[in-house]
Order: C-alpha cells, then structure tokens, then sequence
C-alpha cells in the first residue's frame, strides 16, 4: 500500500478530506468537524448526498438500495450493517431508502429491492438484486470491491 493520499467524504458534515492511504486504519477525523472520517454504520443517503458520497470517495461505495416495507431489506440490514463495521477502512456503506430517494433510484433503474451497487470513482463497477447470507455478501465484496 502506498502513502499517497485519497480523498474520503466525512460521514458527519460532507466535507471531503485527504489523508494518506497508510493512515485509513488510525480512525483519522475529518479536519472541520472533528468527527470520525470513516463510518463503522452505514450512511443514510439521499437524493441530496448521494452524488457526493458516490463520486468523490476514494474508497468504493457499496450502496443499500432498500425499503421500510420490503421483508428481505429488513432482513439483510443488520448484515449490511455489520459488514459495514468490519470493512470500514475498505469501503464506505451507504443505505438510500428508495421510497424517500425515488429520484436517485430511478436514475439506476432500481426495479426490485433490496438491490446492492458498488460505486468507485462516480462509475458503478458492480450490481447485484436480492438480500444475501453474510458469508456470501462478504465473497460477492471481496470479489467485486475494487482495490484502493
């Protein structure tokens, strides 16, 4: 791993933040808000956000594209969620409610949920449709995740 920088989106106030890639696993804080730079919980994404998050993160983004009243959404969020925890320094995770969101969800042409996208660099690198066991959905990552 190199040391040069790579930018990361803080998960607090949205501001971006360059820090060496060396420097990922000493829980860096963003340098405006003071607050953790990496996100141990997935991100709440909005139609508002997501650009930002997806587009100038250098890290990958792996996105939650899901529903209050899908059965399967509700069941993969604690994996999502703890995934998320344990992959921090390799990927940022976010969860865009797609009743809330339906202009991003549209513009990705979500048509079932939950439906699970990876995004490096502003370009989707990756899909899938439907919830997964967390030993798959760490395998479909570890396939799929670009490395940084």
């Amino acid at each position: 791993m190199t040391d040069s920088p790579i930018q990361i989106v803080c998960q607090s106030c949205s501001t971006k933040n360059r820090l060496p890639k060396t420097k990922l696993g000493d829980k860096p804080v963003c340098g405006k808000c003071g607050k953790p730079v990496l996100s141990t919980r997935p991100i709440v994404g909005s139609d508002a956000n997501f650009r930002r998050y997806t587009t100038d993160n250098g890290l990958p983004v792996v996105v939650d594209f899901w529903a209050t009243w899908c059965g399967p959404c509700q069941q993969f969020a604690p994996i999502f969620e703890q995934v998320a925890g344990e992959m921090s320094t390799q990927a940022c995770f976010l969860k865009l409610d797609t009743e809330q969101n339906q202009s991003t969800a549209s513009g990705y042409n979500i048509r079932s949920i939950p439906t699970l996208m990876i995004f490096h660099h502003g370009k989707e690198v990756a899909r899938l449709s439907g919830a997964l066991p967390k030993a798959q959905f760490k395998q479909w990552l570890a396939q799929n995740l670009p490395s940084v």
